[in-house]
């Protein structure tokens, strides 16, 4: 077993959400290794969060089935790396209230990730019984055992607790083991920085350079492969960079200059996230119809009516309509959408760069958003 010390906790702790965050999100299947469960299973799932309306706040750590299989249960994950008198209080409130409005086809199970016992706090008068369910599991790390398949994963997070003396030792296993049985290029990379993070996290007197010296990564980096995906990284960030510069005042040609990026590149994106401006704000209102009274969609279609079929002057309008602060839901859950539409579109983007995109197929039409609010 690991040895953790609860100092080594402290210090660690603030880093560990970002970390079990880019862990499950980019190998899902760990979650289900550390129930025992089949890890195929993440197949099946998404990694995501949901807004709950009222109060307001968004759920994280929510694995959703992507089948209709009512078996199938989702997971409610939290890691929690600090004592927390309140934290089973605040999560078992928080799904009771997402049961509340999505009223989901699936069974609930909640799964906890402490480091060691010492951390949590039970709360055995109010929550014992609830704990002893089999829906939910708290997983303690310094307890994890040796993992006859050698699971990369289980081992990834044995390695957030390693003591300082050790941790290098099994971080260079690790890498040799990544090497060996994955043979994604990209998903090998992808752990392998996440290795280095941890470890960076890890050993606050080290460079990250000592630290990529310690399992040869500089050679690593050297690589093609690597160049090509660190070249992708940075374009895909450029672009996803650039709704925001022109929330800012920039002109277009201003952020091509700046991002070092075609000008019609830049064009193309600052049309298309108008484009998904309004095509989040019609999934509303076919989807969340009921965070609109009748009061708000009569509004809608005074706002919308006078406008030519210009998706700019649509998503202008959206825009504006949202952002008053008597539609603060409204405006919350539009974001969540047009995030997730934007990353999407970022991803279409970055497939084609530098060519563009073919932007006339699926067209969002002023129609199309009448139609929305009068239900249709």
């Amino acid at each position: 077993m690991v040895n953790v010390q609860n100092a080594h906790v402290q210090q660690f702790s603030v880093k560990t959400d970002t970390i079990f965050y880019n862990l499950f999100l980019e190998f899902p299947g760990i979650l289900f290794e550390l129930i025992d469960s089949d890890p195929e299973e993440a197949t099946i799932y998404e990694f995501t969060s949901r807004e709950i309306k009222q109060p307001s706040f968004r759920l994280d750590g929510l694995f959703l089935p992507t089948t209709e299989d009512a078996e199938k249960p989702f997971y409610l994950l939290e890691v929690q790396f600090q004592p927390d008198e309140a934290l089973y209080y605040r999560l078992f409130g928080e799904l009771f209230l997402y049961l509340r409005q999505y009223q989901p086809p699936h069974p609930w199970q909640v799964v906890v990730i402490y480091p060691t016992r010492r951390i949590e706090r039970e709360q055995a008068f109010q929550f014992g019984e609830i704990l002893a369910l089999n829906r939910v599991k708290r997983i303690y790390i310094d307890e994890l055992g040796e993992t006859p398949s050698g699971s990369l994963g289980i081992e990834m997070i044995k390695l957030v607790i390693e003591d300082e003396e050790t941790a290098p030792e099994r971080a260079r296993r690790l890498v040799a083991q990544a090497q060996i049985q994955i043979d994604d290029e990209a998903s090998q990379r992808n752990l392998i920085k996440l290795i280095e993070t941890i470890l960076v996290y890890k050993l606050p007197q080290k460079s990250r350079e000592e630290i990529e010296a310690m399992f040869s990564l500089s050679e690593l980096k050297q690589t093609k492969v690597y160049q090509e995906a660190l070249e992708e990284g940075e374009i895909k960030a450029k672009l996803a960079a650039i709704p925001r510069m022109i929330e800012f005042g920039l002109r277009l040609p201003q952020i091509a200059q700046l991002q070092d990026l075609p000008l019609e590149v830049v064009q193309q994106t600052e049309q298309s996230f108008q484009k998904q401006k309004v095509a989040a704000f019609l999934e509303l209102l076919n989807n969340q119809r009921d965070l609109f009274s009748a009061q708000d969609l009569a509004q809608l279609q005074e706002w919308i009516a006078p406008l030519p079929d210009q998706i700019k002057d649509l998503s202008g309008a959206i825009a504006q309509w949202c952002n008053q602060e008597s539609h603060t839901l409204q405006r919350q859950a539009w974001r969540q959408v047009l995030s997730d539409l934007w990353k999407a579109t970022v991803e279409s983007i970055l497939k084609t760069y530098p060519k563009t995109l073919d932007l006339t197929s699926s067209p969002v039409t002023k129609q199309m958003v009448q139609q929305g609010i009068e239900g249709n």
